[in-house]
């Protein structure tokens, strides 16, 4: 296995991504490992006003600012380190401070658009779809984004009804084709997780 070795992670808001990223993570000790998210890379929308912001489709790729995104790994992949941006889910903003990621053996790419740009799927040696049902998505991205985001029960439902489901249906649910494998994630499979694990020793 070349070193690093690029996993890409993907499917649909909800699905489980970073819980198996965190999982291949925890049980790969004797690499070094991180975890490349792709909400890191929201495009900053502090130019427009609250109003406006909650306008903006961010289920669309062109959310993404995937020049960036891919430039970025493509440093990592190269050696060297980075500084990503960080960004704030509550304000639709990047906020000043920055993530430093060092050269690690694995990078494990986190997002809903991980196998959708073209560059991204170039540098990724190994290619996961997390398959979950529609309806367990919504109930785990309803209660993330109330949780941790700070969002209403109205405007989460608004916003799946009116982007997410039909981004997801043409965007993301159409990059299954592009993995490796497909990982069903409804519930906790560790047999799965032991054998990703093992194809990363």
């Amino acid at each position: 296995m070349k070193s690093p070795f690029v996993v890409a992670v993907a499917g649909g808001s909800g699905s489980g991504k970073t819980t198996v990223v965190r999982m291949i993570k925890e049980k790969c000790t004797h690499k070094s490992i991180t975890v490349f998210s792709q909400d890191h890379y929201y495009r900053d929308q502090s130019h427009l006003s609250e109003q406006e912001r909650e306008l903006v489709n961010f289920d669309h790729p062109h959310s993404i600012d995937d020049v960036l995104l891919c430039q970025q790994l493509k440093q990592l992949v190269g050696g060297q380190v980075i500084k990503q941006p960080h960004y704030d889910f509550s304000t639709h903003t990047r906020s000043k401070g920055e993530v430093e990621l060092q050269p690690v053996d694995i990078i494990l790419v986190d997002g809903i658009f991980g196998l959708y740009y073209p560059e991204l799927l170039k540098m990724a040696d190994l290619k996961l779809y997390i398959d979950v049902s529609d309806d367990i998505r919504f109930i785990r991205r309803l209660r993330r984004d109330m949780q941790e985001r700070a969002r209403s029960m109205d405007s989460v439902i608004n916003q799946y009804l009116s982007t997410v489901r039909p981004m997801h249906n043409q965007f993301v649910e159409p990059t299954k084709k592009n993995a490796d494998f497909v990982v069903l994630w409804e519930e906790r499979n560790m047999a799965t997780i032991d054998r990703l694990v093992g194809m990363l020793s």
